[in-house]
């Protein structure tokens, strides 16, 4: 069993994350252990308190990665989901699309996550700066692509 605590963002979360040998009754054929990751926040301002447990399976046996491993990866897993996410929604406003019918939201949401990645591929971090830079002159995308 793993448990860690962090405060920030004006939250206290507490998580645990369990992990057990998996036995030969899971329909996942590769399953070596089942996991259970609970997730206790609190919003420090409301002292609102959520509750979220969450399971999973991993082919990784208990030698190849134990709780507090297991722990890691699903915070970094959710770190690099957010950190697109998040780009995509405050930068380019995802949630304020009209675009709604057939394939392209998907095609749309293919597109940023194109340019966002294109520009962290340079060395951008900063993708809201660089893309208002960009968009002053016609050519500067193409520089940054090194397409000339």
């Amino acid at each position: 069993m793993d448990k860690t605590r962090a405060t920030a963002h004006g939250r206290d979360e507490i998580r645990r994350v369990k992990t057990a040998t998996a036995t030969r009754g899971l329909d996942f054929p590769h399953a070596a252990q089942a996991v259970q990751l609970v997730r206790r926040r609190r919003t420090v301002n409301t002292d609102k308190v959520t509750l979220e447990r969450v399971y999973a399976v991993t082919d990784l046996a208990a030698h190849q990665a134990d709780a507090p491993e297991i722990a890691h990866h699903v915070r970094e897993h959710r770190g690099i989901e957010n950190k697109i996410r998040h780009v995509r929604h405050t930068t380019f406003t995802e949630d304020a699309s009209r675009v709604r019918t057939g394939t392209a939201p998907r095609a749309m949401a293919t597109l940023r996550n194109l340019a966002i990645d294109a520009l962290r591929l340079t060395g951008y971090d900063n993708i809201a700066a660089r893309l208002r830079k960009h968009s002053r002159a016609a050519t500067r995308p193409l520089t940054t692509l090194d397409i000339t």
